[in-house]
């Protein structure tokens, strides 16, 4: 007699980056996988190691989350796939542009929120209306540290991450005993090629705890809420204390 499937976790924008973090650390933990990608979904090396040396069951879908009926059909595509709703979804993808109250557009603005703000609220309501009453889905939005500090940097895709943040209570309240609703909020986790090596150093060394949180870090706070049963409602700031500081500037202006 076989026994129940692993539990199913959506990870939208899940094969690279904090993505594939998150996604590689849920294989570790037993989970199965649906791995979203915007144009491809193909895994990155690292968490193809993964996926190979847990034995995970994962499939790979793409979506352009910007297309509402995307977002729904997303949703279906999955539980078709693997005959069962997610369990989880980590609303991790994100549109990340650079803008600022000067050079701000309407359609820049659009753009940010449809993909950071209205995509994980479709998302969330297709898999709770797919979940019925028979199960409690837990939904973990990848927000951001800037929230709570804001400067003027990246300024539509700053906005549309404080509304994602705003829904967390609203849906959790919204919601009550049909799903559980969190948010992880990172600061500086993998600098791009922008950042120098001197530049990263001095950036840890302006942190509270005089580091810069790792990929892992997310990872385990995604996994620790899936699995509190009693958790919801709650932004967790996984930034070395990042959000207890104001900064003038985005972090790539900063340090050098």
């Amino acid at each position: 007699m076989s026994g129940a499937p692993p539990k199913l976790a959506l990870v939208t924008g899940g094969c690279r980056r904090v993505g594939a973090a998150i996604s590689a650390y849920l294989a570790r933990q037993g989970w199965a996988l649906a791995l979203h990608g915007h144009s491809d979904c193909e895994p990155d090396k690292d968490l193809v190691g993964t996926l190979a040396d847990t034995g995970a069951e994962w499939h790979g879908f793409v979506a352009e989350l910007s297309d509402p009926e995307a977002c729904n059909a997303l949703i279906s595509q999955v539980t078709e796939h693997f005959g069962r709703v997610p369990d989880l979804l980590v609303n991790n993808a994100s549109l990340f542009e650079y803008d600022t109250i000067d050079s701000l557009t309407a359609h820049s603005l659009a753009a940010h929120f449809a993909v950071n703000a209205h995509a994980p609220v479709v998302l969330t309501k297709k898999l709770v209306d797919l979940a019925g009453g028979g199960m409690q889905p837990c939904v973990v939005h990848i927000a951001d540290q800037r929230v709570r500090n804001p400067n003027g940097d990246q300024l539509s895709y700053t906005l549309s991450k404080q509304a994602l943040v705003q829904s967390v209570q609203t849906l959790a309240i919204a919601y009550g005993r049909r799903a559980r609703i969190n948010a992880v909020a990172p600061g500086l986790i993998l600098p791009t090629e922008e950042y120098g090596a001197d530049q990263i150093r001095t950036l840890a060394n302006m942190m509270p705890l005089e580091k810069l949180a790792a990929p892992e870090d997310i990872a385990v706070t995604v996994h620790y809420l899936a699995e509190a049963a009693s958790v919801t409602g709650q932004i967790v700031y996984v930034d070395a204390g990042a959000h207890l500081t104001h900064f003038a500037r985005d972090f790539v202006f900063m340090g050098k």
